[in-house]
Protein backbone atom coordinates (compact mmCIF):
# COMPACT_ATOMS: atom_id res chain seq x y z
CA UNK A 1 0.00 0.00 0.00
CA UNK A 2 1.31 3.84 -0.80
CA UNK A 3 0.80 6.76 1.40
CA UNK A 4 0.80 9.73 -0.45
CA UNK A 5 0.38 13.58 1.33
CA UNK A 6 -1.05 16.17 -0.99
CA UNK A 7 1.07 18.96 0.87
CA UNK A 8 4.08 17.33 -0.35
CA UNK A 9 6.22 18.96 -2.90
CA UNK A 10 6.37 15.78 -5.36
CA UNK A 11 2.72 14.60 -4.92
CA UNK A 12 1.59 15.38 -7.81
CA UNK A 13 4.07 13.43 -10.00
CA UNK A 14 3.89 11.03 -7.84
CA UNK A 15 0.60 10.64 -7.59
CA UNK A 16 0.17 10.38 -11.36
CA UNK A 17 2.56 7.79 -11.80
CA UNK A 18 0.82 5.90 -9.51
CA UNK A 19 -2.53 6.12 -11.42
CA UNK A 20 -0.26 5.43 -14.65
CA UNK A 21 0.62 1.73 -13.09
CA UNK A 22 -0.41 -1.13 -16.10
CA UNK A 23 -2.91 -3.25 -13.69
CA UNK A 24 -3.61 -7.14 -15.21
CA UNK A 25 -2.70 -6.92 -18.61
CA UNK A 26 0.23 -9.11 -19.66
CA UNK A 27 1.86 -7.92 -22.86
CA UNK A 28 1.70 -10.57 -24.89
CA UNK A 29 -2.13 -11.02 -24.69
CA UNK A 30 -3.50 -9.39 -27.91
CA UNK A 31 -0.90 -11.25 -30.35
CA UNK A 32 -2.20 -14.86 -28.59
CA UNK A 33 -6.11 -13.65 -29.04
CA UNK A 34 -5.34 -12.82 -32.48
CA UNK A 35 -4.82 -15.99 -34.05
CA UNK A 36 -7.71 -17.58 -31.72
CA UNK A 37 -10.33 -15.67 -33.32
CA UNK A 38 -8.55 -15.80 -36.90
CA UNK A 39 -9.05 -20.11 -36.13
CA UNK A 40 -12.32 -19.56 -35.09
CA UNK A 41 -13.51 -16.96 -38.38
CA UNK A 42 -11.49 -20.18 -40.58
CA UNK A 43 -12.88 -22.96 -38.52
CA UNK A 44 -15.49 -22.38 -36.85
CA UNK A 45 -17.03 -25.14 -34.25
CA UNK A 46 -14.19 -27.50 -34.18
CA UNK A 47 -11.64 -24.27 -33.35
CA UNK A 48 -13.87 -23.73 -30.56
CA UNK A 49 -13.71 -27.26 -29.30
CA UNK A 50 -9.83 -27.15 -29.59
CA UNK A 51 -9.63 -24.11 -28.05
CA UNK A 52 -11.31 -25.28 -25.24
CA UNK A 53 -9.76 -28.60 -24.59
CA UNK A 54 -6.33 -26.92 -24.91
CA UNK A 55 -7.01 -23.76 -22.68
CA UNK A 56 -9.48 -25.23 -19.66
CA UNK A 57 -8.70 -28.57 -20.26
CA UNK A 58 -12.48 -29.80 -21.25
CA UNK A 59 -13.46 -32.39 -23.94
CA UNK A 60 -16.48 -30.99 -25.32
CA UNK A 61 -18.91 -32.01 -28.69
CA UNK A 62 -20.95 -30.17 -30.33
CA UNK A 63 -23.72 -31.99 -28.76
CA UNK A 64 -22.32 -31.61 -25.38
CA UNK A 65 -21.51 -27.85 -25.55
CA UNK A 66 -24.85 -26.59 -24.99
CA UNK A 67 -26.43 -26.60 -21.21
CA UNK A 68 -29.26 -28.48 -21.80
CA UNK A 69 -32.87 -27.85 -20.21
CA UNK A 70 -32.80 -29.88 -18.04
CA UNK A 71 -29.55 -29.22 -16.54
CA UNK A 72 -30.80 -25.87 -16.46
CA UNK A 73 -33.65 -26.96 -14.63
CA UNK A 74 -31.71 -29.34 -12.33
CA UNK A 75 -29.39 -26.55 -11.28
CA UNK A 76 -31.94 -23.81 -10.97
CA UNK A 77 -33.88 -26.55 -8.26
CA UNK A 78 -30.39 -26.99 -6.32
CA UNK A 79 -30.12 -23.36 -5.74
CA UNK A 80 -31.22 -22.79 -2.01
CA UNK A 81 -34.66 -20.82 -1.66
CA UNK A 82 -32.64 -17.79 -0.12
CA UNK A 83 -30.32 -17.69 -2.90
CA UNK A 84 -33.40 -17.67 -5.44
CA UNK A 85 -35.19 -15.06 -3.63
CA UNK A 86 -32.00 -12.75 -2.84
CA UNK A 87 -32.11 -13.13 -6.97
CA UNK A 88 -35.94 -12.34 -7.23
CA UNK A 89 -35.49 -9.20 -5.20
CA UNK A 90 -32.54 -8.21 -7.08
CA UNK A 91 -33.55 -8.73 -10.50
CA UNK A 92 -36.72 -6.73 -9.72
CA UNK A 93 -35.28 -3.63 -8.56
CA UNK A 94 -32.47 -3.68 -11.52
CA UNK A 95 -35.73 -4.27 -13.99
CA UNK A 96 -37.26 -1.18 -12.05
CA UNK A 97 -34.08 1.06 -12.43
CA UNK A 98 -33.72 0.49 -16.03
CA UNK A 99 -37.47 0.79 -17.03
CA UNK A 100 -37.34 4.67 -16.02
CA UNK A 101 -34.65 4.82 -18.40
CA UNK A 102 -36.50 3.91 -21.33
CA UNK A 103 -36.93 6.78 -24.14
CA UNK A 104 -39.44 8.15 -26.21
CA UNK A 105 -39.79 8.12 -29.59
CA UNK A 106 -40.47 11.39 -31.09
CA UNK A 107 -41.76 13.19 -34.40
CA UNK A 108 -42.34 17.03 -34.67
CA UNK A 109 -41.98 19.09 -37.61
CA UNK A 110 -39.67 22.24 -37.80
CA UNK A 111 -40.10 25.83 -39.07
CA UNK A 112 -38.77 24.62 -42.68
CA UNK A 113 -41.89 22.35 -42.90
CA UNK A 114 -39.26 19.37 -42.44
CA UNK A 115 -40.92 16.45 -40.50
CA UNK A 116 -38.36 14.75 -37.98
CA UNK A 117 -37.59 12.34 -35.86
CA UNK A 118 -36.20 9.22 -34.09
CA UNK A 119 -37.25 5.86 -33.32
CA UNK A 120 -35.92 3.08 -30.82
CA UNK A 121 -35.66 -0.49 -31.31
CA UNK A 122 -34.13 -3.09 -29.58
CA UNK A 123 -30.69 -5.35 -30.57
CA UNK A 124 -32.11 -8.72 -31.74
CA UNK A 125 -29.19 -10.77 -30.20
CA UNK A 126 -27.13 -10.39 -27.62
CA UNK A 127 -24.21 -12.57 -25.93
CA UNK A 128 -23.26 -12.38 -22.09
CA UNK A 129 -20.24 -13.30 -21.17
CA UNK A 130 -19.86 -14.69 -17.55
CA UNK A 131 -16.45 -15.02 -16.08
CA UNK A 132 -15.90 -18.74 -14.18
CA UNK A 133 -12.44 -19.34 -12.53
CA UNK A 134 -12.54 -17.66 -8.83
CA UNK A 135 -16.27 -17.58 -8.36
CA UNK A 136 -19.60 -17.40 -9.46
CA UNK A 137 -21.41 -14.48 -10.60
CA UNK A 138 -25.26 -14.76 -10.33
CA UNK A 139 -25.27 -10.30 -10.14
CA UNK A 140 -23.08 -10.32 -13.55
CA UNK A 141 -25.85 -12.61 -15.60
CA UNK A 142 -28.67 -10.28 -13.74
CA UNK A 143 -26.55 -7.27 -14.47
CA UNK A 144 -26.11 -7.51 -18.12
CA UNK A 145 -29.43 -9.80 -19.25
CA UNK A 146 -32.15 -8.36 -17.23
CA UNK A 147 -31.41 -4.83 -19.11
CA UNK A 148 -31.62 -6.66 -22.28
CA UNK A 149 -34.38 -7.64 -21.73
CA UNK A 150 -35.90 -4.85 -20.70
CA UNK A 151 -34.82 -3.25 -23.74
CA UNK A 152 -37.01 -5.72 -25.84
CA UNK A 153 -33.76 -8.21 -27.15
CA UNK A 154 -35.19 -11.69 -28.48
CA UNK A 155 -32.48 -13.44 -27.87
CA UNK A 156 -29.78 -13.44 -25.03
CA UNK A 157 -26.99 -15.72 -25.83
CA UNK A 158 -24.77 -16.53 -21.83
CA UNK A 159 -21.89 -18.10 -22.52
CA UNK A 160 -19.07 -19.28 -19.53
CA UNK A 161 -16.27 -21.58 -19.14
CA UNK A 162 -16.75 -25.17 -18.63
CA UNK A 163 -16.83 -26.68 -15.48
CA UNK A 164 -19.27 -26.69 -12.79
CA UNK A 165 -22.58 -24.54 -13.53
CA UNK A 166 -23.43 -23.07 -9.93
CA UNK A 167 -26.97 -23.36 -9.11
CA UNK A 168 -26.73 -19.47 -8.32
CA UNK A 169 -25.18 -18.58 -11.94
CA UNK A 170 -28.48 -20.97 -13.46
CA UNK A 171 -31.21 -19.36 -11.32
CA UNK A 172 -29.82 -15.65 -12.22
CA UNK A 173 -29.98 -16.88 -15.62
CA UNK A 174 -33.64 -18.00 -15.72
CA UNK A 175 -34.66 -15.36 -13.44
CA UNK A 176 -33.07 -12.52 -16.44
CA UNK A 177 -34.92 -14.71 -19.10
CA UNK A 178 -31.62 -15.94 -20.85
CA UNK A 179 -32.45 -18.19 -24.27
CA UNK A 180 -29.22 -19.92 -24.34
CA UNK A 181 -26.02 -20.76 -22.30
CA UNK A 182 -23.09 -22.74 -23.59
CA UNK A 183 -20.22 -23.92 -21.84
CA UNK A 184 -17.18 -21.61 -23.47
CA UNK A 185 -14.81 -19.19 -22.17
CA UNK A 186 -11.92 -16.99 -22.97
CA UNK A 187 -11.48 -15.50 -26.42
CA UNK A 188 -12.86 -18.68 -28.35
CA UNK A 189 -16.53 -17.88 -26.63
CA UNK A 190 -15.88 -14.27 -27.82
CA UNK A 191 -15.31 -15.60 -31.37
CA UNK A 192 -18.28 -18.06 -31.70
CA UNK A 193 -20.57 -14.76 -30.66
CA UNK A 194 -19.13 -12.65 -33.13
CA UNK A 195 -18.86 -15.17 -35.70
CA UNK A 196 -21.11 -17.95 -34.97
CA UNK A 197 -19.90 -21.27 -34.49
CA UNK A 198 -21.80 -24.30 -35.57
CA UNK A 199 -24.41 -24.56 -33.19
CA UNK A 200 -23.66 -21.05 -31.52
CA UNK A 201 -25.35 -18.18 -33.96
CA UNK A 202 -24.14 -15.10 -33.89
CA UNK A 203 -25.03 -11.88 -32.14
CA UNK A 204 -25.28 -8.41 -32.59
CA UNK A 205 -23.71 -7.17 -29.11
CA UNK A 206 -21.54 -9.25 -26.28
CA UNK A 207 -21.69 -7.89 -22.35
CA UNK A 208 -19.96 -8.91 -19.86
CA UNK A 209 -16.76 -8.50 -17.49
CA UNK A 210 -13.84 -11.23 -18.38
CA UNK A 211 -10.14 -11.81 -18.00
CA UNK A 212 -7.34 -9.83 -20.44
CA UNK A 213 -8.15 -12.31 -23.07
CA UNK A 214 -11.47 -11.27 -23.21
CA UNK A 215 -11.17 -7.51 -23.00
CA UNK A 216 -8.36 -7.90 -25.70
CA UNK A 217 -10.90 -10.25 -27.90
CA UNK A 218 -13.91 -7.89 -27.63
CA UNK A 219 -11.35 -4.95 -28.16
CA UNK A 220 -10.41 -6.62 -31.94
CA UNK A 221 -14.16 -7.83 -32.66
CA UNK A 222 -15.42 -4.28 -32.24
CA UNK A 223 -17.18 -3.21 -35.36
CA UNK A 224 -17.93 -7.12 -36.03
CA UNK A 225 -20.07 -6.85 -33.11
CA UNK A 226 -20.78 -4.01 -30.58
CA UNK A 227 -19.30 -3.87 -27.22
CA UNK A 228 -20.15 -2.61 -23.99
CA UNK A 229 -16.62 -1.62 -22.41
CA UNK A 230 -12.77 -2.88 -22.15
CA UNK A 231 -13.62 -3.75 -18.60
CA UNK A 232 -10.12 -3.59 -16.85
CA UNK A 233 -9.97 -4.50 -12.87
CA UNK A 234 -12.35 -3.10 -10.31
CA UNK A 235 -11.56 0.07 -8.30
CA UNK A 236 -12.61 2.10 -5.60
CA UNK A 237 -12.38 5.55 -3.94
CA UNK A 238 -13.41 5.72 -0.40
CA UNK A 239 -13.65 9.69 0.89
CA UNK A 240 -14.23 9.17 4.58
CA UNK A 241 -14.22 11.96 7.55
CA UNK A 242 -12.93 10.86 10.98
CA UNK A 243 -16.82 9.97 12.29
CA UNK A 244 -16.92 6.89 10.34
CA UNK A 245 -15.80 3.61 12.09
CA UNK A 246 -12.38 2.58 10.55
CA UNK A 247 -13.67 -0.94 10.35
CA UNK A 248 -16.48 0.01 8.39
CA UNK A 249 -14.40 2.44 5.56
CA UNK A 250 -11.58 -0.79 5.82
CA UNK A 251 -14.23 -3.14 4.91
CA UNK A 252 -15.05 -0.89 1.83
CA UNK A 253 -12.20 -0.84 0.57
CA UNK A 254 -11.14 -5.12 0.92
CA UNK A 255 -15.25 -4.97 -1.23
CA UNK A 256 -12.96 -4.16 -4.09
CA UNK A 257 -9.65 -5.62 -3.62
CA UNK A 258 -11.24 -9.00 -3.12
CA UNK A 259 -12.02 -9.15 -6.35
CA UNK A 260 -8.35 -9.89 -8.45
CA UNK A 261 -5.11 -9.50 -7.64
CA UNK A 262 -4.92 -6.12 -9.95
CA UNK A 263 -7.58 -4.32 -8.18
CA UNK A 264 -7.02 -0.90 -6.72
CA UNK A 265 -8.69 0.66 -3.11
CA UNK A 266 -7.56 4.30 -2.41
CA UNK A 267 -8.80 6.05 0.85
CA UNK A 268 -8.91 9.82 0.61
CA UNK A 269 -8.54 11.32 4.28
CA UNK A 270 -7.85 14.24 5.83
CA UNK A 271 -7.28 13.10 9.72
CA UNK A 272 -3.81 11.16 9.90
CA UNK A 273 -5.26 9.35 13.01
CA UNK A 274 -8.01 8.18 11.41
CA UNK A 275 -6.16 7.53 8.24
CA UNK A 276 -3.83 5.18 10.34
CA UNK A 277 -6.49 3.36 12.31
CA UNK A 278 -8.67 2.29 8.28
CA UNK A 279 -4.72 1.21 7.58
CA UNK A 280 -4.29 -1.09 10.47
CA UNK A 281 -8.16 -2.24 10.52
CA UNK A 282 -7.46 -3.50 6.83
CA UNK A 283 -4.43 -5.38 8.16
CA UNK A 284 -6.78 -6.78 10.28
CA UNK A 285 -9.67 -8.19 7.95
CA UNK A 286 -7.09 -9.10 5.40
CA UNK A 287 -6.27 -11.93 7.75
CA UNK A 288 -9.83 -13.76 7.65
CA UNK A 289 -9.53 -13.13 3.14
CA UNK A 290 -7.99 -14.75 0.52
CA UNK A 291 -4.33 -13.99 -1.07
CA UNK A 292 -6.15 -11.79 -4.12
CA UNK A 293 -7.60 -9.31 -1.59
CA UNK A 294 -3.69 -8.67 -0.10
CA UNK A 295 -1.92 -9.03 -3.63
CA UNK A 296 -4.04 -6.16 -4.23
CA UNK A 297 -3.97 -3.78 -0.64
CA UNK A 298 -0.13 -4.31 -1.00
CA UNK A 299 0.54 -3.87 -4.86
CA UNK A 300 -2.03 -1.02 -5.67
CA UNK A 301 -3.83 0.36 -2.12
CA UNK A 302 -3.38 3.48 -1.23
CA UNK A 303 -4.17 6.62 1.32
CA UNK A 304 -4.07 9.89 0.45
CA UNK A 305 -3.83 12.55 2.96
CA UNK A 306 -5.48 15.85 1.88
CA UNK A 307 -8.25 17.89 2.65
CA UNK A 308 -11.47 17.06 1.76
CA UNK A 309 -12.31 20.19 0.26
CA UNK A 310 -9.79 18.74 -2.19
CA UNK A 311 -11.42 15.38 -2.60
CA UNK A 312 -13.73 15.80 -5.93
CA UNK A 313 -10.71 17.25 -7.78
CA UNK A 314 -8.86 14.20 -6.61
CA UNK A 315 -11.56 12.02 -7.36
CA UNK A 316 -11.47 13.40 -10.94
CA UNK A 317 -8.22 12.81 -11.57
CA UNK A 318 -8.34 8.90 -11.00
CA UNK A 319 -12.07 8.70 -12.87
CA UNK A 320 -12.88 5.88 -10.70
CA UNK A 321 -15.33 2.97 -10.99
CA UNK A 322 -16.72 3.28 -7.68
CA UNK A 323 -16.64 6.31 -5.30
CA UNK A 324 -17.74 6.65 -2.00
CA UNK A 325 -18.57 9.85 0.11
CA UNK A 326 -18.79 9.03 3.87
CA UNK A 327 -19.29 12.34 4.88
CA UNK A 328 -21.55 14.68 5.94
CA UNK A 329 -23.64 16.58 3.38
CA UNK A 330 -21.90 14.25 1.16
CA UNK A 331 -23.58 15.93 -1.63
CA UNK A 332 -21.55 19.09 -1.16
CA UNK A 333 -18.57 17.51 -2.11
CA UNK A 334 -20.36 14.70 -4.64
CA UNK A 335 -21.39 17.62 -6.94
CA UNK A 336 -18.43 18.73 -7.79
CA UNK A 337 -17.07 14.89 -9.37
CA UNK A 338 -17.08 14.73 -13.35
CA UNK A 339 -15.60 11.21 -13.65
CA UNK A 340 -16.99 8.78 -11.85
CA UNK A 341 -18.72 5.59 -12.93
CA UNK A 342 -21.25 5.13 -10.14
CA UNK A 343 -21.06 7.35 -6.71
CA UNK A 344 -22.14 6.45 -3.42
CA UNK A 345 -23.93 9.02 -0.83
CA UNK A 346 -23.38 9.20 2.83
CA UNK A 347 -22.17 6.46 5.86
CA UNK A 348 -24.44 3.58 4.79
CA UNK A 349 -24.18 3.20 0.84
CA UNK A 350 -21.22 0.91 1.13
CA UNK A 351 -20.45 0.02 -2.97
CA UNK A 352 -21.45 -3.55 -2.05
CA UNK A 353 -25.32 -2.41 -2.20
CA UNK A 354 -24.50 -1.17 -5.98
CA UNK A 355 -22.82 -4.13 -6.76
CA UNK A 356 -26.50 -6.65 -5.72
CA UNK A 357 -29.37 -4.96 -4.78
CA UNK A 358 -29.55 -1.15 -5.48
CA UNK A 359 -30.85 -1.37 -8.78
CA UNK A 360 -28.40 0.93 -10.55
CA UNK A 361 -26.06 -1.40 -12.90
CA UNK A 362 -22.52 -2.68 -11.28
CA UNK A 363 -21.03 -3.05 -15.14
CA UNK A 364 -19.09 0.18 -14.82
CA UNK A 365 -16.46 2.16 -16.49
CA UNK A 366 -12.72 1.30 -15.33
CA UNK A 367 -9.00 2.04 -15.81
CA UNK A 368 -9.90 6.16 -15.74
CA UNK A 369 -12.59 5.26 -19.04
CA UNK A 370 -14.99 7.31 -16.54
CA UNK A 371 -13.71 10.26 -18.08
CA UNK A 372 -15.27 9.82 -21.50
CA UNK A 373 -17.96 7.11 -21.19
CA UNK A 374 -20.63 5.21 -18.40
CA UNK A 375 -22.14 2.18 -17.04
CA UNK A 376 -23.91 -0.40 -19.00
CA UNK A 377 -27.72 0.66 -19.12
CA UNK A 378 -30.76 0.13 -21.41
CA UNK A 379 -28.88 1.98 -23.80
CA UNK A 380 -26.41 -0.04 -24.33
CA UNK A 381 -29.32 -2.57 -25.63
CA UNK A 382 -31.52 0.07 -28.12
CA UNK A 383 -30.28 1.64 -30.50
CA UNK A 384 -31.70 5.18 -32.55
CA UNK A 385 -32.61 5.49 -35.99
CA UNK A 386 -33.70 8.62 -37.44
CA UNK A 387 -36.54 9.58 -39.47
CA UNK A 388 -36.71 12.48 -42.20
CA UNK A 389 -39.86 13.35 -44.73
CA UNK A 390 -40.00 16.00 -46.72
CA UNK A 391 -43.07 17.22 -48.64
CA UNK A 392 -42.33 19.10 -51.86
CA UNK A 393 -42.56 22.95 -50.02
CA UNK A 394 -39.91 21.50 -47.37
CA UNK A 395 -37.86 19.90 -50.27
CA UNK A 396 -37.74 23.33 -51.76
CA UNK A 397 -36.74 25.11 -48.40
CA UNK A 398 -33.78 22.39 -48.14
CA UNK A 399 -32.56 22.17 -51.79
CA UNK A 400 -30.81 25.06 -52.60
CA UNK A 401 -28.21 24.68 -49.17
CA UNK A 402 -28.14 21.07 -49.96
CA UNK A 403 -26.73 21.36 -53.57
CA UNK A 404 -24.29 24.29 -52.65
CA UNK A 405 -22.92 22.17 -50.34
CA UNK A 406 -22.86 18.56 -52.03
CA UNK A 407 -21.01 20.88 -55.40
CA UNK A 408 -18.52 21.92 -52.65
CA UNK A 409 -17.65 18.79 -51.67
CA UNK A 410 -17.13 17.77 -54.75
CA UNK A 411 -19.85 15.17 -55.06
CA UNK A 412 -22.18 15.60 -58.29
CA UNK A 413 -24.38 12.97 -57.67
CA UNK A 414 -25.24 14.09 -54.35
CA UNK A 415 -26.62 17.51 -55.74
CA UNK A 416 -27.77 15.88 -59.04
CA UNK A 417 -30.33 14.28 -56.72
CA UNK A 418 -31.55 17.54 -55.59
CA UNK A 419 -31.23 19.16 -58.67
CA UNK A 420 -33.23 16.74 -60.92
CA UNK A 421 -35.88 17.74 -58.53
CA UNK A 422 -35.85 21.35 -57.39
CA UNK A 423 -37.71 22.47 -61.35
CA UNK A 424 -39.48 19.36 -61.65
CA UNK A 425 -43.23 19.95 -61.12
CA UNK A 426 -44.85 17.81 -58.39
CA UNK A 427 -45.15 14.09 -58.96
CA UNK A 428 -48.29 11.57 -57.90
CA UNK A 429 -47.50 7.88 -56.78
CA UNK A 430 -46.41 5.76 -59.89
CA UNK A 431 -49.30 3.73 -60.48
CA UNK A 432 -46.89 0.83 -60.55
CA UNK A 433 -45.74 1.38 -57.18
CA UNK A 434 -49.27 1.23 -55.43
CA UNK A 435 -48.13 4.13 -53.67
CA UNK A 436 -45.81 2.74 -51.92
Amino acid sequence: MRRFDASDADFDRAFDAFLAERRGMPADVDEAVAGVLEAVLTEGLDAVLRYTERFDRVRLTEETIRVTPREFRAGLDACPNEVRDAIAFAAARIRAYHERQRPADARFVDDAGVELGWRWTPLEAVGVYVPGGRAAYPSTVLMNAVPARVAGVERIAMVTPPGRLEPAVLAAAHEAGVSEIWRVGGAQACAALAFGAGPIRPVDKIVGPGNAYVTAAKRRLYGIVGIDALAGPSEIVVVADAANDPAWIAADLLSQAEHDPAAQSILIAEDPAFAAAVADEVDRQLKALGDAAAASWRDHGAVVMAPLEDAPGLVDRIAPEHVEFATEAPERLADRVRHAGAIFLGRYAPEALGDYVAGSNHVLPTSRSARFSSGLSLYDFIKRTSIIRCDAAAFQALAGPTEALARAEGLPAHARSVSIRRNAPPRGPSPRSGGG
